[in-house]
């Protein structure tokens, strides 16, 4: 035999050297990640605090922080959020300050252009001077806990080392930008639909801008009104919008109702054994790691009762949950809350017109700092009415006067939700509460159940807000905003039963009062109706069943329409066998399901591709958006009648575009290779709940992420769900009654992938396992003296 080679010797030598090289850079990593981990037990002094405050812990991390004072407690809850979340809160305050270039550099810089022309920060830092004096000192409070969480940690936050930053520390400013970051999640900062809307209602022909884009229909299930008739075919023909030389635009539509929302609804106590009300609030978001909310509960200093619920990490309040007598839940409204001014410009441009005459444009100039980059400086043109945020489709100036520019639109009057008494003072609140505008439900411990607006409403005259309007007349303006006697109300129905999911929930004047911004179609909101009027009493398992509810009532005509276009069409035999087999739900196992959702889908966007076009030439960047959320009607209406008159040119009947949207529908699913009986709802919707850095650095999701679940629901039902957005939480609770409660949260209470909280809790929200509210056995006590 011959001897081994000095190189066959030396290989395992090198595999082994570098096998254990990669051992020590993990455990190095593993070292290092565990000196950022949250301090969970033990006595920390800190110097500050008058009275001491414990915090206690259970298996999945929610904490109960018990003090005599109130101003202690809420530096627990900031010493909590800074040691479980502080990246998020960074990320919120940067992303409504335009400060994330400085954070992640130039990947960031159009974000943090658009989002400057608002100067949050110095509106911020104006209503922190405006808050009454208790406010303030809770609010310094926290922050002052904030900041000690963060010193506290062994090492700062791992993302923080990633991108080779240092974390800043937190102001009271800061705690008011979370509020702004969520006004630009639930509203859009440039009035988006109404931009669009104005656009489109002066450039189509008015016949066809009212079919295609009509208020409401036969989904709406408003709690005040009925639902609208239905529409009518145009006359004008589609294809004259189109010129000889107009290549047709398609846009694909990953869904018509992909709203940031939720659903809330509540039952007063002629429907439930206790006599009290039963509240039910989920809101749906974007999903990310850590989830955007943090599970607390804390005493209500001099009371016998807990404050329990959902916090936003950057805020000392419960947003969501019960203090023992009131509980409360949200959804987005949906109402118009800003309007877009057109403005009237001087031959040179810079000077606009007022009620008193010429003007000039204030400017200011703001400097972005960027992360290994050259500063850059944008300037903000003012007007007495808001910022210039954009243009309209003629290139006039628009100006933007919003709620969230105004003292009024940013607050902690949420505060004083922790500490009312019953479902009628609870809403006596809403006009003064400074938040993204809410549809606020209530229930108390008596039976009584209330709805209102939560956020201030502006009292417009000379407008009702649909259309950008010039206001350089003086007839046209707001004249401050609504008091507690004028906000629409709903306050203990006859039929103790109210319900919202981000449609219409107002009639006549109240509607008017809200106006509209792109409410979502009724269908969900009018199933969620229904499903409380199909059951005479209940309890929370009750609720929670509607909340999980994924049956596709919405599609169900749409079923029967493909199946009747497939009839005697043997070339689709399995298709329509899994049509027909479809079970009715929008269940992650139906392949059937999957394919009527998508058909409809892609018969919008070929049927609308015209109107696209049409507008692309107008405005290049040009999309739907939420105008496309009421399409349906015009939609059901096509099938149905097949009018020659609106037929996409490129087709030469309605059943060849019917058959090449589902051919579309079938070649898309098959792109993976695989044989139709596994193309599954599922499939299509996996979820993908990653950590905002993962979408960069996808090293980051082996460690952060969640599981790929394919997950049963979608977006017109109450079981709202896509890849990427669904229920950030799940809350059912009969106030005083919290031992009963249900409380889902997707990922889990910390962000930190080596906490014993991460991702606990997110097996029940996939599955819908009851899980409690409260907080369950203590594991960890920590005593912040």
């Amino acid at each position: 035999m011959a001897p081994r080679s000095s190189t066959s010797r030396l290989l395992p030598r090198v595999l082994i050297g570098i096998f254990a090289l990669i051992v020590l850079l993990l455990l190095c990593a593993w070292l290092w990640l565990r000196q950022s981990l949250p301090i969970l037990d033990g006595t920390l002094e800190t110097g500050t605090l008058r009275v001491p405050a414990t915090i206690s812990r259970d298996a999945q991390g929610i904490p109960l922080i018990e003090s005599e004072d109130r101003t202690s407690a809420a530096f627990a809850l900031g010493f909590l959020h800074a040691q479980e979340r502080f990246f998020q809160m960074d990320l919120l305050r940067r992303n409504s300050a335009g400060e994330l270039s400085e954070l992640v550099g130039a990947a960031a810089l159009k974000h943090d252009r658009e989002i400057r022309l608002h100067q949050f920060r110095k509106r911020a830092e104006r209503n922190i001077a405006a808050l009454p004096e208790a406010q303030r000192r809770l609010l310094d409070s926290y922050v002052d806990g904030v900041n000690f969480g963060l010193q506290q940690l062994g090492a700062k936050p791992w993302e923080y080392a990633l991108l080779g930053q240092e974390p800043q520390p937190w102001s009271t400013a800061d705690s008011l930008l979370t509020i702004f970051s969520m006004y630009l999640t639930l509203q859009s900062p440039i009035g988006k639909f109404e931009l669009r809307d104005t656009a489109v209602a002066e450039l189509l022909p008015q016949d066809l801008y009212e079919f295609y884009f009509p208020a409401g229909g036969s989904w709406d299930a408003p709690l005040i009104g009925d639902a609208r008739g239905p529409v009518t075919l145009p006359e004008t023909s589609i294809a004259s919008l189109l010129g000889d030389d107009d290549v047709i635009a398609y846009q694909k539509f990953e869904s018509d109702d992909k709203v940031y929302g939720s659903n809330n609804w509540v039952v007063g106590g002629a429907l439930t054994e206790h006599g009290g009300a039963i509240l039910a609030d989920d809101m749906h978001l974007g999903l990310n790691v850590p989830n955007i909310w943090y599970r607390a509960g804390w005493n209500i200093a001099g009371t016998d009762r807990t404050m329990r619920g959902a916090t936003l990490p950057g805020g000392p309040i419960a947003v969501v949950g019960s203090n023992g007598l009131v509980a409360w839940g949200f959804t987005n409204t949906f109402g118009d809350w800003g309007d877009l001014i057109p403005l009237e410009l001087s031959e040179d441009g810079k000077q606009y017109r007022t009620p008193d005459g010429w003007r000039d444009f204030e400017s200011e100039r703001e400097t972005i700092a960027v992360k290994g980059g050259e500063a850059e400086i944008i300037e903000v043109r003012k007007t007495i009415w808001g910022p210039v945020v954009a243009e309209d489709h003629r290139g006039t100036p628009l100006a933007y006067r919003w709620i969230a520019h105004d003292i009024r639109g940013a607050n902690l009057n949420l505060l004083r939700l922790e500490t009312v008494t019953s479902a009628r003072e609870a809403l006596d609140l809403g006009p003064q509460l400074g938040i993204p505008h809410q549809n606020l439900v209530v229930g108390d411990k008596d039976g009584h159940i209330g709805w209102t607006v939560g956020g201030a409403i502006p009292r417009r005259v000379g407008l009702d807000g649909s259309r950008s309007q010039s206001w350089a007349d003086g007839g046209t303006y707001w004249d401050g905003y609504l008091g507690v006697d004028e906000q629409p109300r709903v306050f203990d129905p006859p039929s103790h039963r109210i319900w919202t999911a981000n449609a219409r929930t107002m009639d006549s004047d109240f509607l008017r009062l809200m106006g509209s911004d792109g409410y979502a179609l009724g269908a969900r909101q009018q199933q969620i109706r229904d499903d409380l009027f199909s059951r005479p009493r209940f309890d929370e398992q009750a609720l929670l069943d509607i909340q999980l509810d994924d049956r596709a009532v919405f599609l169900q005509r749409w079923q029967e329409h493909l199946l009747a276009l497939l009839d005697g069409r043997d070339n689709y035999g399995d298709v329509r066998e899994q049509v027909r087999n479809w079970g009715g739900r929008a269940a992650a196992d139906s392949v059937g399901y999957r394919i009527v959702r998508n058909y409809r889908l892609k018969f919008m966007e070929i049927t609308t591709a015209p109107i696209l076009t049409y507008m692309r030439r107008h405005q290049p960047d040009f999309s739907f958006g939420p105008l496309k959320r009421q399409f349906e009607y015009a939609l059901w209406e096509m099938v149905q009648q097949e009018p020659a008159q609106l037929l996409n040119p490129e087709f030469e009947s309605w059943s060849a575009l019917k058959l090449s949207a589902l051919d579309q529908v079938l070649a898309e699913m098959a792109e993976d290779g695989k044989p139709l009986a596994q193309q599954t709802w599922g499939a299509e919707n996996t979820t993908r709940i990653q950590h905002p850095l993962g979408r960069a650095v996808s090293a980051v999701n082996w460690f952060t992420a969640m599981p790929a679940d394919q997950l049963s629901g979608d977006t017109h039902m109450p079981r709202f769900q896509s890849p990427t957005h669904g229920a950030s939480q799940r809350m059912v609770v009969a106030p005083g009654r919290e031992d009963n409660a249900i409380f889902h949260m997707a990922t889990g209470q910390s962000a930190h992938p080596l906490s014993p909280f991460f991702g606990n809790g997110h097996e029940d929200w996939v599955e819908g396992n009851p899980s409690p509210l409260g907080e369950g056995e203590v594991r960890y006590t920590l005593r912040l003296q």
